[in-house]
């Protein structure tokens, strides 16, 4: 059975008059009668009582009627389908981000890709440091990623969508839990609750912090993730120097506090670099658009911090 044969067939099915269903399919009726004659020698059935006044379906005919009409809407759906996927509306798109950021920046993500892109799903894998990004994105086990730079190993690209001051998380009972700004230099003696790994893009904003006061922190404890990071903090078992986004994270038992001349760390948006995947360039396409990296930055030079 040839495609066009059955949408021939509903075409007649529907206005049974040949002359009306040629004009609709703009072929002319001798051609449109011998294709229906085609199908119906094909199905060995008679489709249409033809009589000289009027045409009218047959048993047999008004049961192809309802068949074709489910299979032209699902060719119709698929081929709308390959379309919205080819030009990149439409598909999965597997998103990584770090433990911060799933509070921080995944709202105005999800937000902004829901809006331009309604027909694409997010798969969100969260608490996920940079190089744990880095080699997902280089095995293809997520499609981008949402880091602190620098990356770790070849073929990634970045482009950065945010720019943060970084701050101070103390328990609530902590000696400077009380002190609206701290300077760097107050934490020299301080124990330090850092993450386990040694690519960790939030380990080295403290590390330049705190060597810019002159000293290098104690590394009393190491977390392989934000929450547990947290839970160490809160426990008092040491200080820890975050990006300031991690206001957004619940905070029982904490207190953030300003670090005065702390300096900044990145947030970039990342994919592998033999990306070619429409879809995923169109949700980092959203993704970079929501975000006002320009005003970000402006705000960061009237602080006279250096990004």
């Amino acid at each position: 059975m040839e495609f066009r044969h059955l949408r021939y067939f509903a075409a007649v099915a529907e206005t049974c008059h040949f002359g009306q269903a040629a004009a609709m399919l703009h072929i002319a009726q001798p051609a449109l009668s011998y294709a229906i004659r085609q199908l119906e020698s094909e199905l060995d059935v008679i489709l249409f009582a033809r009589t000289t006044r009027q045409v009218a379906l047959t048993p047999a005919g008004e049961y192809l009627r309802g068949e074709a009409a489910r299979i032209l809407d699902d060719v119709d759906a698929a081929m709308d389908g390959v379309r919205r996927i080819a030009a990149g509306r439409s598909g999965l798109v597997r998103l990584g981000l770090t433990g911060i950021a799933a509070f921080s920046h995944l709202p105005r993500i999800a937000r902004a890709v829901k809006q331009a892109l309604p027909d694409v799903e997010l798969q969100i894998s969260s608490d996920m440091l940079t190089p744990m990004q880095c080699a997902a994105l280089q095995s293809r086990e997520i499609d981008l990623g949402v880091l602190r730079p620098p990356v770790v190993g070849d073929g990634i690209e970045l482009r950065t969508i945010d720019v943060e001051s970084v701050v101070l998380v103390v328990s609530a009972d902590h000696r400077l839990a009380v002190e609206p700004v701290i300077a760097t230099t107050d934490l020299r003696n301080e124990p330090f609750v850092m993450y386990d790994s040694r690519d960790s893009a939030v380990n080295d904003a403290t590390l330049r912090a705190c060597r810019r006061a002159g000293f290098v922190p104690q590394r009393a404890h190491e977390a392989s993730g934000t929450p547990v990071l947290l839970a160490l903090v809160a426990a008092g078992l040491g200080v820890a120097v975050l990006p300031a986004s991690v206001r957004a994270l619940p905070m029982e038992g904490l207190v953030i506090r300003d670090l005065a001349d702390a300096g900044s760390t990145e947030v970039a948006l990342a994919w592998n670099s033999a990306e070619t995947n429409t879809v995923v360039e169109s949700v980092a396409r959203v993704i970079s658009n929501a975000f006002d990296l320009s005003a970000v930055l402006a705000s960061s030079a009237s602080l006279g911090e250096n990004p």
